[in-house]
Order: C-alpha cells, then sequence, then structure tokens
C-alpha cells in the first residue's frame, strides 16, 4: 500500500436512509486519493461522457500539475487566471466565462488548484449546467467535495449553491510538495470544526434545528484522523498528506450529505469571513484557513470562559435580544453592506431562544461547550502543521478579538454559541477577557 494510505473512497457508504429521517445522497461518482492519482484520471474518465474537457487552473498550478493532465486528457481549451491576486469574486469568474463565450459547449471543466479556484470553477460549472473535474494541487481546505462555493459577490462574503465535482484526482504526491503554509490552511479549516459541531449541537438542544448524527460523526471521524496526521506534516510523510486530505474530504462530503454548510462551518468561519469583507479591518494576506484556524482559538477561549461562568451559577439570562442594527450600520456601511447584512439577518435568529430552555439546558450546554478542545491544545495542532493561531499573526491587534466576537454572528443568518451568549450577562466579560 504506497503511502500507507492508498484509497477510493467508498461513497455508497454516505447514502440512503437515516436516522435523522433524511434520505442521504453523494453527487460525486469518484474519488481517488493516493501517490501518482493524476496519472489514472485516463482510466477514471474511461467510459464516461467527460471527453471535451476546458481546464481552469492558474500559472504556479498549471505547472504543478496542469501541464501533465493536458498531456493526459483531451483539453480544448486552458483557460489559466494570472497574477497572485485571484480571488472567487465575479471579476474571476467574469474571465473565466468570457474565455468560453462563443466556443464549442465543452462537456465539463476542470480544475487544477486549491480551494479559490475550485471555487471558481464550481461556480462556473453551475452557471452552465454541466459538470467539473477535480485535481487539487494541495491539502488546504474542506471544500472540494462541497456543494457549494465560498465566494465573495459585491463585496459581500457568502456561500452560495453551486456543484460538486464528478470526479476527483486527488495525487498525494502533489498534495506533499504544496508549500506547508497551504497545508498549515488546511489543518486550520478542519479544526475549525470543533467549533462548528459544538456551534450544530446547540442549536438542536436549544431550538430543535435539524441535526443528524450520522453526518456529525463523519465530521468527528476527520477531525480524529487529521489530527493523526500532524506529526508527520512537517516531516514530509506522504501518508500524513494523505490522512489529512482524508479527512478534509470527508468534511465536505458531510456538506453534501445536510445540503448546506451547517456541519462544517459556524463561529470560526463567521470570525474569517468578516475579516475577509473587510469591514472592520484592512486587507489580510492570508489564506482561508489560517483565518478559521484564528478564529477558532479565539472561540475556544470565550466558549470555555462562557462554560466556567455557566457552571458557578450566578448569572443572568435577558428576556430577548434585538438585533443590533445601530452596531451593523456602523461596522459595514463602510463597504457598502449594511443593508445586505441587515436583509441577511432577518428574521432575528435569536428570536428562536428562550431564557427558560436556556436555564433548563444548562448543564447540556456546559458540556456541549466543553467538548471543545481548549485554546492551548488548538494552538498546539496548528504548530505541529507550521499554522498561525493569533491575530498578531495575522496582523491585527488585540482590541480586534472582541469587536470579532461581537459582530462576526451576524454575517451569515445562522445561530451559533457566539450569537447566543449575548443573552447573558456575562457576555461582556467573557469576550473583553
Amino acid at each position: 500500500m504506497r503511502g500507507g494510505f492508498l484509497m477510493e473512497i467508498d461513497l455508497k457508504k454516505l447514502e440512503g436512509a437515516c436516522s435523522c429521517q433524511r434520505e442521504h445522497h453523494a453527487d460525486i461518482d469518484k474519488i481517488l486519493l493516493e501517490e501518482g492519482a493524476v496519472e489514472k484520471l485516463p482510466l477514471l474518465l474511461k467510459d464516461t461522457p467527460y471527453q471535451n474537457l476546458v481546464m481552469i487552473c492558474d500559472e504556479n498550478t498549471y505547472e504543478i500539475a496542469g501541464k501533465q493532465t493536458e498531456q493526459l486528457l483531451h483539453i480544448s481549451e486552458t483557460v489559466m487566471l494570472k497574477g497572485s491576486g485571484v480571488h472567487a469574486d465575479e471579476t474571476s469568474v467574469a474571465y473565466v466565462m468570457g474565455q468560453l463565450k462563443g466556443r464549442e459547449r465543452p462537456d465539463a471543466l476542470i480544475t487544477v488548484g486549491s480551494g479559490t479556484l475550485h471555487d471558481i470553477t464550481r461556480y462556473c460549472a453551475f452557471d452552465l449546467g454541466i459538470p467539473f473535474i477535480s485535481v487539487p494541487t494541495a491539502a488546504s481546505v474542506d471544500g472540494y467535495t462541497s456543494t457549494v462555493a465560498a465566494m465573495t459577490l459585491q463585496g459581500f462574503k457568502k456561500t452560495v449553491p453551486s456543484c460538486a465535482p464528478k470526479i476527483i484526482a486527488a495525487d498525494s504526491r502533489v498534495l506533499k510538495e504544496a508549500p506547508l503554509r497551504l497545508t498549515a490552511s488546511g489543518v486550520g479549516d478542519l479544526l475549525g470544526k470543533y467549533t462548528a459541531l459544538a456551534d450544530w449541537k446547540l442549536a438542536h438542544l436549544l431550538t430543535g434545528e435539524y441535526f443528524c448524527p450520522r453526518v456529525c460523526g463523519f465530521e468527528e471521524e476527520a477531525l480524529e484522523i487529521m489530527c493523526k496526521s500532524l506529526p508527520g506534516l512537517k516531516k514530509g510523510e506522504i501518508s500524513a498528506y494523505e490522512q489529512l486530505m482524508y479527512g478534509l474530504l470527508l468534511s465536505g462530503l458531510a456538506i453534501q450529505m445536510v445540503g448546506n454548510s451547517r456541519p462544517a462551518s459556524g463561529t470560526e468561519h463567521h470570525m474569517s469571513h468578516l475579516w475577509e469583507m473587510e469591514a472592520v479591518n484592512s486587507c489580510l494576506d492570508f489564506y482561508h484557513g489560517e483565518k478559521v484556524g484564528t478564529g477558532l482559538v479565539i472561540s475556544s477561549e470565550i466558549y470555555h470562559r462562557a462554560a466556567e461562568c455557566l457552571r458557578n451559577g450566578r448569572y443572568g439570562i435577558k428576556r430577548s435580544v434585538p438585533l443590533e442594527k445601530e452596531l451593523i450600520r456602523k461596522c459595514f456601511a463602510g463597504r457598502g453592506l449594511n443593508d445586505i447584512i441587515l436583509d441577511e439577518n432577518q428574521p432575528n435568529v435569536l428570536d428562536q431562544i428562550s431564557p427558560s430552555v436556556l436555564k433548563e439546558k444548562e448543564d447540556r450546554i456546559i458540556e456541549i461547550l466543553e467538548q471543545v478542545p481548549k485554546a492551548e491544545t488548538l494552538r498546539a495542532y496548528l504548530d505541529q502543521a507550521g499554522g498561525v493561531s493569533s491575530l498578531e499573526d495575522l496582523g491585527l491587534e488585540k482590541r480586534m478579538k472582541a469587536l470579532t466576537a461581537r459582530v462576526s454572528p451576524y454575517v451569515r443568518q445562522r445561530l451559533t454559541f457566539m450569537r447566543i451568549l449575548k443573552y447573558y450577562d456575562f457576555y461582556e466579560s467573557v469576550i473583553q477577557g
């Protein structure tokens, strides 16, 4: 078994009826994760209708695996995004769509790259109504298998319906050669599931929001596998890269099974999205997973302080928490996003919360919060991968912590404990601490 983790992921185990009363489906036909997976692209595409392909890449990923892909497959055209400032936004989408305009409709798009190129490609493929094929070049995000794209549209970071790739060829030799910083980004993105799952469990506990234990289990398995890989990443052990990528792929499949990003995105992602919108800060030249990992550490600190306050029992609960419209206007007006954010938050998700239920479920809330590893443990995980973990690492001042905690829950209409915290009279002390 080359690399120690050779595998073609069995997608059938994800499908079918579930105890959550939903029928789950996987929209991907094949996933191959192994050394030399790129070389097997012709075999993976054999007997499929995907022969006339347009490849999307950038200058770096073309050299890494795009040139080889051209040699192996019938690529009718290569769309190469140039420059260091490629983002998943209207500009990149317009460029790709412009290159495709007036030409024969391809059978599928194939993207060779990491998270940004995949989001651009899946967005374009969805718009064109055609499938796409994935050749990841770094274990940097969990979005490879996702059915949604993380896009910045009109300056607003949002998750939009798109499509999952039909085939993924994840070559662990390629992943191993990626810059360690990209790999550390993948670690940060996956570690973020600790708070995302806590938020999901708490929303289910307090409001009855849909929750799937099976999907939650997939995310927890992804975390367990990834944590085992950490010691080997800096050493360049190919099996460690395969374990990390497996965890990332599994996390994205969890998103597919639910139909949205709830199992994989919570408080930690909202912080990252806020910083990416540049509403309360200037541009941060950091990868998505680096910001998610930092948001995770901040969230863990706050969640554990809140658990301690709940445990001592001396606290009050507000009767209601209105939408903080003035805070939203103040923070987002400079980017012209205040109306978009206000619309995003209608109705106010905190109206679902009952103060009496918060008190009644106190013990279970504490238990779920304490399932999140403490900040020092998370910092150690990130350090093992060579990742960042503090505001200072991102070039932000310490004072940004409280502002980020206060504002970030409003970037999505999604119930998280960071938002629920606004009900408690110890709110200011835990976000400032």
